[in-house]
């Protein structure tokens, strides 16, 4: 036990992202059955839900139970339509869908993005900025957790998931310092981590060193490119004629995903693409929530099937 059901939730304040594109892009109405994906907060899902009202249905899936708890009270007054929530990984919604009796859609949506809750609580250890366990597990029924990954991988597999995972250009000289500093102690904290990482990188950019570092290592845990890589077609596959599928990414390993799926379906004939480039936050929403400058929204219609 980790003890997360004995703590009281912290309390945060989540901005969902470009909510007014996304409402955009998806365009829901009365009645229509729609998946987010990725609940979080429930931001996007009030949003939704209040288009799809009255006898719409919303599924909301998410593989942490404290986002999933956060979203069912910020959407339990929606009394003209029918709400439920999954526990349980995006890449799953087929099994989970069809166990709550949805078997076709309207639409399903992606945010692919941190919730608050999940940055601002120490006890995650998702951020560096706040001291805590070396964590970063999203479902924390998960065995495997940061630690693990750094404390017991081979050097060159560290290396590998913080070039290839972070974009980070001194993956080689992060992973050798953390194989001889983990020879003396283990690493299980975030703050010796961040400061070990600083200590690896030379000079300073205008992010903090180890950004790529711990963005890597949560990739990884979590098998996040994984899951959306089964995860898009599986949504997709739910849609009906004229269903709309939104993502938003916040790194190019994830857009470039969504973008490859959208594109290969418009090939096929199975899509007609609604962002030819994908959107960015407005000037006003980068400067009132600085964490959607990295946005980047896709999104597709799914068309009928030609005789």
């Amino acid at each position: 036990m980790d003890g997360a059901a004995d703590r009281p939730a912290p309390v945060f304040r989540h901005l969902p992202v470009m909510v007014r594109e996304t409402i955009a892009c998806l365009d829901p109405r009365p009645g229509q059955v729609f998946v987010d994906c990725t609940v979080g907060e429930g931001g996007h899902a009030a949003a939704i839900l209040e288009r799809i009202s009255p006898g719409g249905t919303l599924i909301g899936i998410d593989r942490d139970d404290e986002a999933l708890a956060r979203a069912r009270e910020r959407t339990m007054n929606f009394s003209g339509s029918r709400v439920a929530f999954a526990r349980g990984s995006f890449s799953e919604a087929p099994a989970l869908l069809s166990g709550l009796g949805i078997f076709r859609l309207d639409g399903a949506l992606f945010d692919l993005g941190m919730s608050s809750g999940e940055l601002l609580d120490p006890a995650r250890g998702f951020s560096f900025r706040r001291p805590g366990p070396l964590d970063m597990r999203m479902d924390r029924r998960e065995t495997t957790t940061a630690a693990d990954l750094v404390n017991r991988l081979p050097v060159d597999e560290l290396e590998r998931i913080i070039r290839d995972f972070g974009g980070e250009r001194w993956a080689k000289r992060i992973a050798r310092s953390i194989g001889r500093e983990r020879d003396r102690s283990p690493i299980s904290d975030t703050g010796r981590l961040a400061a070990l990482v600083a200590r690896a990188v030379p000079g300073r950019g205008r992010i903090h060193p180890a950004t790529r570092t711990f963005q890597a290592l949560r990739i990884a845990v979590n098998r996040e490119l994984e899951e959306l890589e089964k995860a898009l077609p599986a949504a997709w596959s739910l849609l009906g004629p004229g269903g709309r599928l939104c993502a938003i990414s916040f790194h190019s390993l994830e857009d470039g995903i969504v973008k490859r799926a959208l594109r290969s379906w418009k090939r096929e004939g199975a899509a007609l693409l609604l962002t030819a480039k994908p959107l960015r936050p407005s000037r006003e929403e980068a400067r009132d929530n600085p964490r959607s400058r990295s946005a980047r929204l896709r999104a597709a219609v799914k068309k009928a099937r030609e005789a």
